[in-house]
Order: C-alpha cells, then structure tokens, then sequence
C-alpha cells in the first residue's frame, strides 16, 4: 500500500479533530466510544442543529460571544478548580458553543466579503 493509502486506511473515524478524546469524557453507543468527546459532540450538533436557524436570522455578534461563555466557564473551572463536570453539562454547553461559534464564524464570513469588495471596487 502507498503512505497515503495506509494513512486514509487508519482514519475510520474523525482522526483529524483536534480533540482528547477521553472516554471517561466521551458518550458511547452500542459499547463504541463517540469519536470525539461530550464538548466536542455538543460543539457538532450546535453547528449543524442552528445553520438552518442561521440563514434564516441574523444574531447579535455579542449575543453570540455570550453563547460560548458557558462552554469557556465549564472548561475553565474543571481545568483550574476541584471540579469534575457531567458529560450532559458538557454536551449543552458545547450546543450552546456550537451555536455561537457558527454565528461569530457566519458573521466574520459576511464582513470578509464586504471588504473584499470594497477592496476589489476600488481596483476596478
């Protein structure tokens, strides 16, 4: 087999996230570990549960960046304090962040655009 033949043969599941992957943090299903952890599941299904919500409505920048304060919070206080969160914490917060990350990501892509072109207009 070539390198790059080996290499898509191992990634079975999501390899490629940047992600700890810990099973005392991770939900299983019929005895198999999610691919990625509670946080990470949460952070995917917010994604994908608010893009229809988002091409619909348009979201304060700010209301979004209070969306992900949760998440920040939860990590932060398990990380640096004595305590252990629930991996349901860790799924609604993640819902929570995924919803605000695709609205600061929605709303960072629209102002690209618009500089790019007021930028172009001016070369042409």
């Amino acid at each position: 087999m070539y390198f790059c033949q080996e290499q898509m043969h191992k990634m079975t599941k999501l390899e490629f996230v940047s992600c700890h992957k810990l099973p005392e943090r991770s939900f299983f299903y019929k005895g198999k570990q999610f691919p990625v952890c509670a946080r990470c599941t949460g952070i995917y299904v917010g994604y994908f549960i608010f893009i229809p919500f988002f091409w619909f409505y348009s979201v304060n920048f700010w209301w979004c960046l209070l969306a992900v304060l949760p998440t920040v919070i939860d990590g932060l206080t398990q990380a640096y304090c004595s305590r252990e969160s629930t991996n349901y914490l860790r799924l609604f917060s993640g819902i929570l962040a995924g919803f605000g990350l695709y609205g600061i990501s929605d709303r960072l892509a629209y102002y690209i655009v618009e500089f790019s072109k007021i930028i172009i207009s001016h070369f042409y």
